[in-house]
């Protein structure tokens, strides 16, 4: 600012006289021009009206929305048992052992032509695959998993067909009966595996949940273990008995089913908490298992073209399967092994209260016993609970 003073000095009486530059005025004036719709454009979006037109309209969808999933009890029930209770992992792994159960139900109530054991095994497998591919996208997960999971996905799913497919082969060259008790060693299998590779520690009351639990199995089937009469067929000649050297071929076929069926457990514990979602456990199953029993079916056995309601069986037993697969896998990313492991003696609970209600089977003592052990046994599981470290 360039200005010029004037003073003069008269007695007590003072005037000074100061000039200032216009254009400097002016250059004043034009900067505040300047700054001033910068202010104006900062302070526009906040009377923006696509801005205040949006925000009033996403909650009101959301409050639209929202209600119609409350309206469903089974929506909300599922949601609980999935992820809102401390127990999930037990209630997971009940549900899975219930669903096993009603397939068991399906297969007996409706009869249907004798299909192949490979064939069946890639139905299912098949099934698992489409309903686990279809769950991912939708749900915006990465259909192979996180990359530091994938060899855990891949023995998984290894260890699972070498454990179903064999299970299916001791079922038809096997009593039922003992076929059934073989498969029930699985949960002690499965918790010896965790407590050597993922070094969880088993309890005195867990090791005696479990033992109780298999003696129950053992008072069920001892009857039945050295009967072979009609009551316990299933399919055609599928439950001859072998003798000799084929006899001691097959039970260790189903051992070698528990074994591989325990570890493959605990790969896909140890895989759903690596790759933090537990259907791409069930999804690299049947991503490695379809193909396989495919192969299997048109290289070792005659292709049987199902008839309608035997197709239909098989897409309705797919579909149960995969649901009891991925509540299994759940429980099992959860919940300790050995807590899981022993409510799936709930199945075995369950067909035997199912028989001894149907005139086929006559209520026993040695039946009562079975099934009392083990109810107990599962009962006591469930309320003594998750183990605090898990939480």
């Amino acid at each position: 600012m360039a200005s010029s003073t004037i003073g003069t000095s008269d007695g007590d009486e003072a005037v000074e006289l100061v000039v200032c530059d216009a254009a400097a005025d002016a250059d004043g004036l034009t900067a505040s021009e300047e700054i001033t719709p910068l202010l104006t454009q900062a302070e526009k979006p906040k009377v923006n009206i696509f801005t205040v037109s949006y925000s009033p309209r996403k909650p009101r969808e959301q409050v639209i929305k929202y209600p119609e999933m409350e309206l469903s009890p089974l929506t909300k029930f599922v949601s609980w048992v999935w992820n809102g209770s401390r127990y999930s992992g037990l209630l997971c792994m009940s549900i899975s052992s219930t669903i096993y159960f009603f397939m068991e139900v399906v297969s007996d109530a409706f009869s249907a032509q004798s299909i192949p054991l490979f064939e069946i095994a890639f139905s299912r497998c098949t099934m698992i695959l489409i309903l686990s591919f279809i769950w991912l996208r939708r749900g915006g997960q990465p259909i192979f998993g996180s990359p530091h999971a994938r060899s855990l996905l891949v023995l998984r799913a290894i260890m699972g067909y070498l454990s179903l497919s064999s299970f299916i082969y001791c079922i038809q060259k096997l009593p039922l009966s003992q076929a059934i008790l073989l498969s029930f060693t699985t949960p002690i299998m499965a918790s010896i595996s965790a407590r050597i590779t993922l070094h969880e520690k088993l309890k005195i009351a867990e090791i005696g949940g479990l033992a109780c639990s298999l003696f129950g199995v053992l008072f069920i089937f001892r009857q039945m273990l050295t009967t072979t009469g009609g009551s316990l067929k299933v399919g055609e000649a599928g439950n001859v008995n072998v003798k000799g050297m084929h006899h001691i071929y097959a039970v260790l076929v189903g051992l070698f089913s528990s074994i591989t069926g325990g570890i493959s457990y605990c790969l896909i514990k140890a895989g759903a908490k690596a790759s933090d979602q537990p259907v791409v456990t069930v999804f690299s199953f049947g991503l490695l298992a379809s193909p396989a029993a495919g192969i299997c079916t048109f290289s070792f056995e005659e292709f049987v073209m199902p008839a309608l309601d035997s197709f239909f069986l098989m897409l309705v037993l797919g579909v149960l399967a995969f649901f009891a697969e991925i509540f299994l896998a759940r429980g099992l990313q959860l919940e300790k092994m050995s807590k899981v492991a022993n409510v799936q003696y709930t199945e075995a609970a369950l067909s035997q209260l199912r028989a001894m209600s149907s005139s086929g089977f006559a209520p026993s003592f040695g039946r009562l016993i079975g099934c009392l052990l083990i109810i107990v046994s599962v009962c006591s599981t469930l309320f003594v609970g998750p183990d605090k470290e898990m939480d």
